[in-house]
C-alpha cells in the first residue's frame, strides 16, 4: 500500500510540474522568419500566433504572393522551433522517459 500512496504523490507531483510548464509555454515567445529576416513571426510556446512583421522592401503590390508565400514559411519555422522547446521541456519533466505515440498534453 506504501508503494501506491508513493506513486501516487508522484502522479501529483508530476501534474503540478505539467501546470507549470504549460503556464511557462504560454508566455513563452518564439520567433521565425522567412526570406532572410524579411518576414518574421511570432508564437507562444503553445503555437498561438502572436506576431507579424513584414519588412516595408515587400510591400509593393506585385509581390504579394511573395510576402504571402514567406508568411507562410515563418509561421512553419517558428512553429518548429515552438515544438523542440515543447519537447524539450517534456523530456525535461518525464525525466527522458518517452510518451506513448499520440499522447498529447497541449
Amino acid at each position: 500500500m506504501a508503494d501506491f500512496m508513493n506513486m501516487m504523490k508522484k502522479a501529483a507531483e508530476l501534474q503540478a510540474k505539467m501546470t507549470a510548464m504549460q503556464d511557462e509555454l504560454e508566455a513563452l515567445e518564439i520567433a521565425g522568419s522567412a526570406g532572410g529576416g524579411l518576414v518574421a513571426v511570432t508564437l507562444s510556446g503553445k503555437g498561438e500566433l502572436k506576431a507579424v512583421r513584414i519588412d516595408d522592401s515587400l510591400m509593393k503590390a506585385d509581390e504579394k504572393e511573395i510576402v504571402e508565400d514567406l508568411l507562410v514559411a515563418a509561421h512553419a519555422d517558428a512553429r518548429r522551433k515552438s515544438e523542440a522547446v515543447m519537447a524539450d521541456k517534456m523530456k525535461a519533466l518525464t525525466g527522458g522517459l518517452p510518451l506513448p505515440p499520440g499522447l498529447k498534453l497541449f
